[in-house]
């Protein structure tokens, strides 16, 4: 009997972790893939077979840093939320047997997203933070880098062996940014600096903790490049501006949340940002599709395509 397989992914950064068939953006990735949706992991419906189709870790706000997102509430931070995978891992032997559930962990991919909030949500949350009073960008940058790797070897730990990180976006050019931060409609130049410090670091980590593995058991995407794209030439993409949100109020619709008295545009696939923060459905497609068969300059060190085409290998 060959288990079913299943996709663990965890993803977070502004998020965490799920355990399934491919995720990305809560569910995009499925879809791409042709694969069902995963329910959250604490969601009572979580039984039984469900629970080999996956789970979904994520939770929205969390960082690498456990003191980030620390203003949300009812959070679960991503230790608690490798707590729940391995938890997860042991309900599911208790379906198919522990051979099975590892081979089942092993096959899966899991997709990790972390680092945004960690300067959205700490280091910039306002003028004067704690971190920034700590570290200049650059070094707090490295301690980022320095924890990730530490979640990640935690992850390979608990039997992942296919695993998607993405990077940042470019986190001075989202809607919400303009609005705060922009006098004249450019991207800001602080938050726009801390991805570009921060994403080659992630890369040049994966690399060497792949080399210490002895196989690309990690793949990171570069979702600042693929986002960079439709951001500087969004007419190219079919959008008509990427810098106005859909919905959203004040200037670049960039402020506060999307409600049911916000701005609404009348129709959201002309626009790359759906809120201020995040991409709509057509502008995450393009995001996906990228991740799925996107060339070297967006994916390294290879495309999700060709990690998925590769057998799982025990260690």
């Amino acid at each position: 009997m060959s288990p079913p397989t299943a996709i663990v992914a965890v993803y977070a950064a502004i998020a965490a972790v799920a355990v399934v068939v491919p995720v990305a953006d809560g569910a995009r990735a499925f879809f791409a893939l042709g694969a069902e949706s995963t329910l959250p992991y604490l969601n009572p419906d979580l039984q039984g077979e469900k629970l080999l189709v996956g789970a979904n870790f994520a939770s929205a706000g969390i960082g690498i840093l456990s003191d980030t997102g620390i203003q949300f509430a009812n959070i679960i931070p991503i230790d608690r939320q490798l707590e729940y995978f391995e938890q997860y891992q042991s309900r599911v032997s208790a379906i198919i047997g522990d051979e099975l559930a590892v081979s089942l962990v092993n096959g899966a991919l899991v997709l990790i997203t972390l680092g945004g909030n960690d300067y959205v949500n700490n280091y910039f949350l306002t003028p004067v933070t704690l971190r920034r009073l700590q570290y200049n960008l650059q070094d707090y940058s490295y301690l980022l880098i320095s924890e990730y790797r530490k979640i990640l070897q935690r992850l390979y730990e608990l039997g992942a062996r296919r695993v998607l990180v993405t990077g940042t976006g470019p986190l001075g050019c989202v809607p919400a940014e303009l609005a705060t931060r922009s006098t004249n409609g450019e991207c800001a130049e602080e938050p726009q600096m801390a991805a570009a410090i921060f994403n080659p670091l992630l890369v040049q980590m994966i690399a060497g903790l792949n080399q210490e593995i002895g196989s690309n058991v990690f793949v990171t995407a570069n979702t600042m490049q693929m986002q960079n794209d439709f951001i500087n030439d969004p007419q190219a993409f079919g959008f008509v501006t990427s810098k106005v949100a859909c919905c959203g109020q004040g200037p670049f619709n960039g402020l506060g949340l999307c409600t049911v008295l916000s701005n609404l545009c009348p129709n959201r696939d002309l626009y790359a940002f759906w809120d201020p923060f995040h991409p709509t459905e057509k502008a995450n497609r393009i995001i996906v599709d990228t991740i799925l068969t996107g060339s070297d300059k967006y994916m390294s060190p290879m495309n999700l395509t060709t990690l998925m085409a590769l057998g799982s290998k025990e260690y």
